[in-house]
């Protein structure tokens, strides 16, 4: 049986970091290699769905890295995360699919981490 990762980004790109761009770049690579011997996803939730617009810059730090892991790994955004943080636009120009299966009262739908632990996913959070 293959191992199944979930790496889940919730780091924010508008603080304009170090510590931000540390996050998803870690978080990217690990789903990356995560990718090469199992099952990867990645899920951009809460500010992390800001990320997809920011990472399709090719002049971006981590681009070439975003890029190679979108060709190998399930790429998804929270719906209700992304568009309470504005980020909507972003995620459909990336052709990133929204999920929302999480029904949270005053939401609209946010993505399950509970059903990804139920679906065998080990959870990683950047």
């Amino acid at each position: 049986m293959s191992s199944k990762t979930a790496v889940v980004v919730l780091s924010d790109p508008s603080t304009g970091t170090e510590e931000a761009l540390g996050r998803v770049f870690n978080a990217l690579a690990t789903a990356w290699e995560s990718a090469q011997g199992g099952e990867a996803l990645v899920l951009f939730q809460g500010t992390g769905t800001r990320w997809p617009a920011v990472l399709a810059d090719p002049a971006h730090p981590a681009h070439e890295l975003y890029a190679a892991v979108k060709e190998q790994v399930a790429t998804v955004a929270s719906g209700g995360c992304a568009a309470v943080f504005g980020a909507t636009g972003g995620v459909d120009a990336e052709g990133i699919k929204q999920i929302s299966q999480n029904r949270a009262p005053g939401t609209s739908g946010v993505a399950s981490v509970a059903e990804l632990v139920r679906s065998g996913y080990h959870v990683l959070t950047f």
